[in-house]
């Protein structure tokens, strides 16, 4: 049997706060399969993940679950972790595939809002490779605006991500105790997302779920939404399907 080549896939970080779940999963399955996951920050410094997402964001609960975080462990001790590019040291022609995870905690403005970052989605996006986002990673999308259209590169597809009852609810559980913690922004992801398309139609909310998550071994809890080279998902619990979607497209 022929083995497929080696596929390079970028992966951008901000500086803290990425979610756990929607990096090393995406990471591990990757890897495993052999391809090679390229991670970049603003100016090359080493990462990490929201802490509260390690120790359970609240009497240890909403957390990570134990096998994505020892596939964090494994995965911060790698040297492509460790020695992550520049974002402005991208050679997008070298690319195969880009992997925009979310996080929610307020390091993720860095990564969400930076005007170099959805100018670099914009210029890969043009090369119509495979590009998978999850949860609040799916906002970089909508602020990507082409300068030939004026709009989103999210224009004319169809999309899912953090739904509004998921972002909502764990504000509610979380405010008394971590204030803002979960609105990383005042409008709800969803909210931005949907301004972003071309039609109401396009936004993909999928059913209702607040506590099953997809394992590596069980999809059903799980939900993508997917559109040619294009794979969205909602949250951690769809990053193993998530990752398994974005592997079919390399």
């Amino acid at each position: 049997m022929r083995l497929s080549a080696l596929k390079r896939v970028l992966c951008p970080l901000p500086d803290k706060d990425f979610d756990t779940t929607e990096v090393a999963v995406p990471w591990k399955l990757l890897t495993d399969a052999k391809h090679q996951v390229v991670f970049a920050t603003e100016r090359g410094t080493v990462a990490a993940c929201d802490p509260l997402l390690l120790d359970g964001v609240i009497f240890g609960q909403l957390g990570a679950l134990e096998e994505p975080k020892r596939f964090y462990a494994e995965m911060i001790e790698t040297k492509p972790f460790k020695m992550p590019l520049k974002w402005s040291e991208i050679d997008l022609q070298s690319i195969d595939a880009l992997l925009l995870p979310g996080g929610h905690a307020p390091g993720m403005r860095q990564y969400l809002g930076s005007p170099e970052l959805h100018s670099l989605i914009v210029r890969f996006w043009a090369q119509n490779k495979p590009v998978a986002a999850i949860c609040h990673g799916v906002l970089p999308l909508a602020r990507a605006i082409d300068p030939q259209t004026n709009k989103s590169v999210l224009f004319g597809k169809k999309t899912t991500c953090l739904p509004k009852y998921m972002e909502q609810t764990a504000y509610y559980l979380t405010a008394w105790k971590l204030g803002r913690y979960y609105r990383t922004y005042d409008a709800y992801v969803e909210q931005e997302v949907r301004n972003a398309l071309a039609s109401p139609s396009d936004f993909v909310r999928g059913p209702r779920e607040l506590t099953a998550r997809g394992t590596m071994t069980n999809d059903a809890p799980a939900f993508v939404v997917e559109d040619g080279n294009y794979v969205s998902a909602r949250w951690p619990g769809d990053a193993y399907l998530f990752a398994k979607k974005l592997l079919a497209r390399l």
